[in-house]
């Protein structure tokens, strides 16, 4: 079929904890599961990178009821699956030219190990300059706020993006507990934000070869679409 054989990189974290080390988070599992089933259905071959490398924590809310849905119960029992996580490749063992995309995913940790790697960055910059796709959910967006074009300029300025919104944070409870608000760095950054009317529904933004999702509701609808970005 049209599209078999592309190639997707998933970034995850590394980052297990708050700024009060007592307050554990981690990757948000169904926005990782979520994506990686829409593109096993679709073939491609797929592989994981973290900032550091090595082991991705589990964010603890997410594996509760109701948010542990069929995707991730079926990821955290596959123990192959899961070994995927305890040994992610770092920026340096990754050669961005084999990639067609990148798929930067969420959960808390991300805001303090995704900014200002510049592994990530050099990845994000040649995967876009070579004419493939970036893409995230939810506070993935966060590995978006630093990376720069080769031209010097910010990927996000001037561009339609989304991500989980600072209203979400607030009604998440965990406002109070975050280093920066996403939303408000990414507009600072000249990105075009934009969030659904409604928080946590599915919401998808595609602006070109740029797709990013708000929350973890969103992430079958961005692989979807990225899917189809890549059918051509």
């Amino acid at each position: 079929m049209a599209g078999m054989g592309k190639r997707i990189l998933h970034v995850v974290t590394n980052r297990d904890h708050y700024d009060d080390p007592g307050r554990p988070t981690g990757l948000w599992l169904s926005e990782l599961s979520h994506a990686w089933d829409v593109f096993a259905a679709e073939g491609h071959a797929q592989d994981i990178v973290s900032p550091a490398g090595g082991r991705s924590p589990l964010e603890p809310r997410a594996l509760k009821w109701p948010l542990l849905d069929a995707s991730a119960r079926g990821w955290l029992n596959d123990p192959a699956r899961m070994a995927l996580l305890e040994r992610t490749a770092a920026p340096d063992q990754v050669d961005p030219d084999a990639y067609d995309a990148i798929y930067f995913t969420g959960g808390h940790g991300v805001m303090w190990d995704f900014p200002d790697n510049a592994g990530l960055q050099a990845i994000a910059r040649r995967i876009w300059e070579k004419g493939g796709i970036v893409s995230s959910v939810c506070h993935g967006y966060c590995g978006l706020l630093n990376t720069r074009l080769s031209d010097g300029t910010l990927l996000v300025a001037g561009r339609q993006v989304t991500g989980f919104s600072w209203t979400e944070e607030i009604l998440a409870g965990v406002a109070r507990h975050m280093p920066y608000d996403a939303e408000a760095e990414m507009k600072r950054r000249g990105a075009r934000y934009g969030k659904a009317l409604l928080p946590f529904v599915s919401h998808v933004v595609t602006d070109g070869r740029l797709v990013t999702g708000q929350n973890p509701g969103s992430a079958k609808a961005i692989a979807r679409q990225v899917a189809r970005l890549l059918r051509g």
